[in-house]
């Protein structure tokens, strides 16, 4: 900053940091009335939400372990069934652990896997041409 030498140009430098000060401070406002508004428990919902969904990766994952579980509790039942037995029930928690685990990791093979069934089950078989 240049020095000041006369009575003008200290009135022109307060008006200028006065200016810069009523600039700054609008911002300042401006920012807080932006980080009160994110902060709404709302709006950081819908920030979640929003993040969960445009993340490809986040959803499959999110789906293989749901996967996971659901195959590790049915098979868990179908061991244990409504059995009151303890040794059962221990085996049947190591398989529903065993199982959820190797859903969860593998589930693009699981996934590739199940569509090749799925497209043997329901091709069109063709049929020969009969020749009058």
């Amino acid at each position: 900053m240049q020095n000041i030498s006369s009575v003008a140009e200290l009135k022109y430098a307060i008006q200028l940091l006065e200016v810069d000060q009523a600039n700054k401070e609008q911002l300042l406002r401006e920012q807080f009335c932006y980080t009160y508004e994110s902060l709404k428990p709302i709006n950081i919902i819908k920030n979640t939400i929003k993040d969960i969904s445009s993340s490809p990766y986040l959803i499959e994952n999110m789906v293989g372990s749901a996967i996971g579980l659901g195959t590790g509790f049915l098979s868990k039942k179908l061991i244990v069934g409504a059995s009151g037995n303890i040794v059962r029930r221990i085996i049947g928690g190591i398989v529903e652990f065993g199982v959820t685990n190797l859903v969860s990791h593998q589930t693009s093979n699981l996934k590739s896997t199940g569509l090749s069934i799925l497209q043997h089950i329901f091709k069109k078989k063709k049929h020969p041409e009969v020749n009058n």
